[in-house]
């Protein structure tokens, strides 16, 4: 790879501190420009056909929702994770299972995020709704905040302030992003490259506009979910798929070092081959884990559901509550009357068939406000939603 510039340094004042700021080049790379052959090439193949084939397992499953539902959510608690968030994704289950306002700060955390990218999805597939765009994904960043760490931050707004990276101040910082006059310049150009082709894939303009964002880094807090969830929505807005099924905060939980790496190296040696070949990498990975996991849980569904109709207590409340449980995979006694509209021993009984059943257990040990899990079924679904012990 020929070394190339990717921006140049400009000489700023902090607190009596001289520090150097990033001024990242405007998209698409050039001098010379990002052609993707040989190696990287077939890996972008072997990219697109694992999307397609996500895409297709997509189609061909009995309920899309399922999953949705359910990526959205590993998607939400993976992503506050990686900003040091402790809620996993059995408590925000268990939270919604309650449905009570958010009281722990931590699943409020979580909450917010899905509340961001469930408003960007709605605004971009509404007739009237925002474009992709820095307005839209500052909206998502005003829901993002609201009311948790960072509200003070200037929720929904492009910072007015200098930020940095690492460090206990801007002078031993590991990067220092653009200074706040100008943002302006920057961001409107990275909205231009969303909306104006270049010749290359859109899979690898995906790839171009998240490292992008994190250079530039225009908010004060938020920004590597905001950043993530930026990906996710140009995959659907471009038709990358259909539904929203595949998001990358896993990958880079996994290669937390590696990601942070790569995104040095393209600012540092204008590395963006390597970038490009890591983030596909990523795609193809979590695209290929989404599609076993999707056959995975659809046949413990099928095998559960013929042991339900089997079940000598089996009723027509208990079929009707087994039908939820993967969108409810954890549920109170409450919180089942109102799901299946029945009366409260109805709803109770109805539990009882599907604990009998083996499929719900009783997760807290008590005799009165009890949880059920549809454990099998969160077993397989959690994998990577789980914390990490200290290093």
């Amino acid at each position: 790879m020929t070394k190339r510039s990717t921006g140049r340094y400009e000489r700023i004042v902090i607190g009596g501190e001289k520090i150097a700021a990033f001024i990242p080049i405007d998209l698409p790379p050039k001098k010379p420009p990002l052609v993707i052959e040989g190696d990287l090439a077939t890996r972008l193949q072997q990219t697109e056909k694992a999307l397609a084939r996500l895409d297709l397992a997509g189609e061909m499953v009995p309920s899309l929702d399922w999953f949705i539902y359910a990526f959205v959510r590993k998607e939400a608690v993976i992503s506050s994770q990686i900003e040091g968030t402790q809620a996993t994704l059995v408590d925000l289950l268990a939270f919604e299972a309650e449905d009570q306002p958010a009281t722990n700060a931590e699943i409020e955390e979580v909450c917010n995020y899905l509340d961001a990218l469930n408003f960007a999805r709605a605004q971009l597939s509404a007739k009237r709704g925002l474009p992709l765009s820095i307005r839209l994904l500052n909206e998502a960043h005003k829901r993002l905040m609201q009311g948790v760490r960072g509200a003070d931050k200037q929720p929904g707004e492009v910072r007015r302030s200098q930020n940095w990276i690492g460090g206990s101040r801007p002078g031993n910082a590991v990067y220092v992003p653009p200074p706040p006059h100008m943002l302006g310049d920057l961001l409107g150009e990275f909205e231009k490259y969303i909306h104006a082709g270049n010749g290359l894939p859109n899979l690898v303009r995906a790839g171009l506009l998240h490292v992008q964002f994190e250079t530039i880094h225009p908010y004060l807090d938020g920004n590597g979910r905001i950043g993530r969830l930026l990906i996710a929505l140009l995959l659907e807005h471009w038709g990358l798929l259909k539904a929203p099924l595949l998001y990358l905060s896993l990958y880079f939980k996994r290669n937390r070092d590696e990601y942070y790496r790569r995104l040095n190296l393209v600012r540092l040696e204008g590395d963006w081959e390597g970038w490009i070949e890591f983030f596909l990498e990523g795609v193809a990975t979590i695209a290929d884990e989404a599609v076993a996991s999707a056959r995975e849980l659809f046949t413990l569904v099928g095998t559960n559901r013929a042991s339900v109709l089997a079940s000598e207590t089996a009723s027509v409340s208990a079929v009707r509550l087994f039908e939820l449980l993967p969108r409810h995979p954890v549920l109170t006694v409450a919180s089942a009357v109102k799901l299946i509209g029945a009366s409260k021993p109805t709803a109770t009984r109805a539990i009882e068939t599907l604990v009998e059943a083996g499929i719900l257990v009783e997760t807290t040990g008590k005799k009165r406000d009890r949880s059920f899990a549809y454990q099998a079924y969160l077993d397989r679904l959690r994998v990577g939603t789980e914390l990490e012990l200290p290093r």
